[in-house]
This record gives C-alpha cells, sequence and structure tokens, in this order.
C-alpha cells in the first residue's frame, strides 16, 4: 500500500480525547492530527517521539492531517510502527490479490464488510465455488514490550471476544474461519497475546482454536512512503 505522497515527520505534544493528537511538524508548524487508534498504544504515545502524518487536501476535513506512524525503540535501534488501524483490511485484500498469504489463496472472490452473524460484518469474506466460504477477521497489532516479541491486545477488547465467539460459529456452520493478526511493525519475531492485559480474550482465543478457527500472523515492512505485508510470523508456543 503506497501512500499518495511520503509522509511528514514531527514530534509528538500529545494524544488526547483518543481521537486526536497534537504534532510540531519539522517545518516549525504545530498541527493537530486525528489519531485513527481507539486503543491504549502503550508506548507508543509518548511526547517527544517521532511521528509521521498524511495530509489530505479534502476541503471537509476539520483535521487535514492523519498520523500514520510512530518511531520506537526497544533497544535495538528506531523501528516505524503503524497505528492507523484503518489500514490492515486494505492492505491484507491487496495481499490477497497479488498471493501473497498463500494459507488464504485459490478462492474466486473476495469482499470486504460483509454481513454475518447477527449483527456484524466480516471483514474479509472469501468465496469459491469449489473451495466454499471463508470468514476472514483481521486485527491490527502494533504492542510490543519486549523485543522482538508483538502482543495483542493493547487494551481490554469486548469486540475481539465477540469475534471470536462469531468465528467460531462460521467454523460450527461448515465454513472456513480464520483471525488474521496483521503487526504493523517490523521488528516482530514472535506474537503472543497480552493475557495481563485482557486475560478474557486469551481464553477467547483457546476456545475458538479448539471450536476449529485458524489463526495466522504477519508482520509488514514500513516507510514513509509505503507498507507491505513481509512475512509469517511463528506464535509463541504457549499460546497457540
Amino acid at each position: 500500500m503506497k501512500f499518495p505522497i511520503p509522509l511528514i515527520r514531527g514530534r509528538l505534544v500529545k494524544r488526547y480525547k483518543r481521537f486526536l493528537a497534537d504534532v510540531a511538524l519539522d517545518s516549525g508548524e504545530m498541527v493537530t492530527a486525528t489519531c485513527p487508534n481507539t486503543g491504549s498504544m502503550m508506548g507508543l504515545a509518548t511526547p517527544g517521539a517521532t511521528v509521521w502524518l498524511s495530509a489530505s487536501d479534502s476541503p471537509t476535513r476539520k483535521y487535514p492531517h492523519t498520523w500514520e506512524m510512530v518511531e520506537a525503540d526497544l533497544g535495538q535501534g528506531p523501528q516505524l510502527v503503524g497505528i492507523n488501524t484503518n489500514h490492515p483490511n486494505r492492505l491484507v485484500s491487496e495481499a490477497i490479490a497479488n498471493g501473497e498469504i498463500p494459507e488464504l489463496a485459490g478462492y474466486a472472490s473476495l469482499r470486504r464488510e460483509v454481513k454475518y452473524g447477527l449483527s456484524s460484518r466480516i471483514d474479509i469474506l472469501l468465496e469459491d465455488p469449489a473451495k466454499g466460504l471463508a470468514y476472514v477477521e483481521i486485527k491490527n497489532v502494533h504492542l510490543s514490550r519486549t523485543g522482538g516479541l508483538a502482543e495483542f491486545p493493547d487494551s481490554v477488547t469486548e469486540r475481539g471476544v465477540k469475534h471470536l465467539v462469531e468465528l467460531s460459529a462460521m467454523v460450527a456452520a461448515g465454513h472456513r474461519a480464520v483471525m488474521l493478526y496483521l503487526i504493523q511493525r517490523a521488528d516482530a519475531q514472535e506474537f503472543a497475546f497480552a493475557a495481563d492485559i485482557d486475560p478474557r480474550y486469551a481464553e477467547a482465543f483457546k476456545a475458538a482454536r479448539c471450536a476449529g478457527v485458524e489463526a495466522i500472523a504477519y508482520a509488514c515492512d514500513l516507510t514513509p512512503e509505503e507498507i507491505t505485508i513481509a512475512r509469517r510470523i511463528p506464535f509463541r508456543a504457549t499460546t497457540d
């Protein structure tokens, strides 16, 4: 996924009201940017951190800038971390179309945001006359508290638990269901669940796996020009 124009660098002044962030651009201009992330952003919203913003020329936008990335350092040098939770569905859709996620290859069609269950929408629905249906739920991952280890979630997620239950129901109905954790950071070598943050989600994942829900994790490479899905990341043996 290429950005229309390269991102703009600045320094985070503060994040507030969850959806806003004040940023001092390298040009000296002070701007308020939209923060497209409802999580805690643990370890990624420290004032003074180097951040990267996209800019829109839409006349209807109150805040033209969007916070896209932040530089984080766990002792091995700064790493770009993507915080925009609106990107994973597009990134995964593009990767599937390009044959870059072999676990999800070979389906005749792909649709996004399809209604299913009682009142939900699946991120991606893959359909094929021979293979049947595959329901793919995508979670953005950016938390890392230990070098090389990506974790999910970074805050309690009732919605995430609901999605696992709904995927299990799709398996019971005879369909394929896949949880895909997309890690928007290149330094990830393993993936695990932050059970200390949300023990209920970790337990719900185990139940979903027992019900037949599949799970995969992929890490991204990031630059101020583009984000690409790079490689599959193993789960820690104790969590999968």
